[in-house]
């Protein structure tokens, strides 16, 4: 379905409008409370089982457990009465991917360029992770030096340049992960923004013409430990198809570990380069290191797809609030079946990421359909392809939209639930980034609960899930994250398992559905959406995102050619 074909579908609709919320709410309407009873733990509890079983091989883009997750999907959204967003009347907006298998060598050598040529040479797994940046059967260099060029980051809004002019064409640039966050007034303090993400790393690597990038990874500056760039980044990786945008060779990661090793053979010190890296006027640093290497490649050139179903909204007129919508979004895929654990076991089932944010988005759907009228704007559900893999399937939505983007009224995305039981509070990924803030502390306090911002800031995670890539199109964003004030638990309990989960659990085979969920959490959490989502849908006038904010430019430039 193109862009405008919804919108004609939809505003030709001549249905009763549904009642505009104006003032906060004290409770919420009574027909709202008892659709959401739609949402209960045997509904989200179903939907999880199902999509985080062995049956489904973890749901790796392009498999059969792919294809099989997405015809459950469209089933759901049938089964709801929901209309076919996709192209040509389907269920899917197909996304066509290019998949990448690399072959790295096992051992990786790099020599000192000082008088005893001393050899360091790096494992695969253990030391090193690489992939191919580009899509080719083939990928490398010979005899390209490391270059040291602290965050990697170029940033005029903040006076910061880590590349100072220098010509690092050709070279291996090594980098830290992570952006500065000593300074509340520098890149937002300890709040991780989008030049902390590997991805903007890798790209900005490429502006320079690198021939590749290495980014040294340790727990605090990632978030996470090594072993999730093991599983993550080994296997089949993927990637939209290659257009014109400079891509570097190879793509790395290096334990810190491996990496105080390499720069010792060259009498470089980490600790020194890293005090060096905090500094504006810091320049990029000739490691005294050159290194050579191969890649192969297999390459596979498939789809995978976007699952859409679409919700009329009642609305009424071509130009009324039916032709604007509401996006509700999860991520479907996860990373199929790879190396096995310490058990043998080699499906990755993501339970909680992400078949508990599909099961929320279809508990919403299934409430929403249970209302007696029609939410006054569209609602469509989408679940995303290949999120696990860079956001493919939302970054080729927002280059596709079914619905321009300026008629997108906000998007409310669900990766991950809340496992451990109810909570006080409830995290909102993006706090202080629009004024949906408002909406979201309304309606948590119609459940005795508050809002708070970002528990974990230096993850970054407003960078790291599908909303952002509607945001980079001016989109608003609403994306809640499991609360950690447990109910009934002792405080920093909540902390606690969520630390445990990202050690143990997250990107492993040991994320799946065990009888130790507890589903209460999940219900407030899926419950708190559909109010916001209603309320989105409902609402007169729609979420801004705040003066001065990095979105607030796309969201003019999007409303302008929507011609609102």
């Amino acid at each position: 379905m193109s862009r405008y074909s919804f919108v004609s579908a939809v505003a030709a609709l001549a249905l009763v409008t549904s009642p505009l919320l104006a003032a906060p709410p004290a409770g919420v309407p009574e027909d709202w409370e008892k659709a959401a009873e739609q949402i209960n733990p045997a509904t989200l509890r179903s939907s999880i089982a199902f999509l985080a079983n062995d049956l489904v091989e973890g749901r790796g883009p392009a498999t059969r457990g792919d294809s099989l997750a997405r015809l459950w999907i469209a089933t759901q959204f049938e089964s709801l009465g929901l209309r076919p967003g996709g192209a040509n009347g389907s269920w899917e907006q197909p996304v066509p991917v290019v998949g990448i298998k690399t072959g790295a060598p096992a051992i990786w050598s790099f020599k000192a360029k000082s008088a005893n040529g001393a050899q360091t040479d790096l494992k695969f797994f253990d030391d090193y992770i690489a992939t191919s940046g580009v899509q080719s059967e083939t990928a490398g260099f010979k005899n390209a030096e490391l270059v040291f060029v602290g965050y990697g980051i170029q940033a005029p809004e903040y006076g910061w340049d880590d590349f100072k002019g220098a010509n690092l064409e050709g070279k291996i640039l090594v980098m830290l992960n992570n952006d500065p966050d000593w300074d509340d007034h520098m890149f937002a303090g300890k709040t991780r923004l989008f030049y902390g993400r590997w991805v903007y790393k890798y790209e900005s690597a490429a502006r320079q013409h690198a021939a590749g990038a290495i980014i040294i990874h340790t727990t605090p500056s990632a978030g996470y430990p090594f072993q999730v760039v093991q599983t993550s980044w080994t296997g089949e990786r993927f990637g939209l198809p290659a257009e014109n945008e400079p891509r570097v060779q190879l793509e790395g990661w290096a334990t810190e570990a491996a990496t105080r090793r390499l720069l010792a053979s060259a009498g470089q010190d980490l600790d020194k380069l890293v005090a060096a890296a905090h500094r504006k006027d810091f320049k990029p640093v000739p490691l005294g290191i050159t290194t050579s290497i191969e890649l192969h490649n297999t390459i596979r050139r498939v789809e995978t797809a976007n699952v859409i179903g679409v919700l009329p909204g009642g609305g009424l007129g071509p130009n009324g609030l039916a032709a604007q919508a509401v996006l509700v979004t999860a991520h479907h895929d996860h990373l199929g079946i790879g190396k096995p654990n310490a058990k043998g076991d080699t499906i990755y089932n993501g339970a909680e990421d992400n078949a508990s944010g599909i099961s929320q988005m279809l508990s919403i759907a299934r409430a929403m359909v249970a209302l007696p009228e029609r939410p006054a704007r569209s609602l469509v559900f989408i679940a995303w392809a290949a999120e696990e893999q860079g956001l493919l399937g939302s970054k080729y939505y927002s280059l596709h939209p079914t619905v321009p983007a300026g008629r997108i009224t906000a998007i409310v995305n669900y990766d991950g639930g809340a496992l451990w039981g109810r909570t006080h509070d409830i995290g909102l990924i993006g706090n202080g980034k629009s004024n949906i803030d408002d909406l979201a502390t309304e309606m948590a306090a119609v459940q005795g609960r508050i809002v708070v911002p970002d528990q974990f800031p230096d993850r970054g995670s407003f960078y790291r899930s599908d909303q952002f890539n509607l945001a980079k199109i001016g989109v608003p964003a609403l994306y809640f994250k499991r609360g950690i004030e447990v109910i009934g638990q002792p405080a920093g309990y909540g902390k606690q398992m969520s630390e445990a989960y990202e050690a143990n659990d997250y990107h492993q085979p040991s994320d799946e559905l065990t009888a130790a969920w507890n589903f209460d959490g999940m219900v407030d959490d899926a419950r708190l959406g559909f109010l916001c989502t209603l309320a989105l849908a409902n609402r007169p006038v729609g979420p801004t995102w705040n003066p001065g904010d990095e979105f607030e430019a796309a969201r003019k430039k999007a409303l302008a050619e929507a011609g609102n």
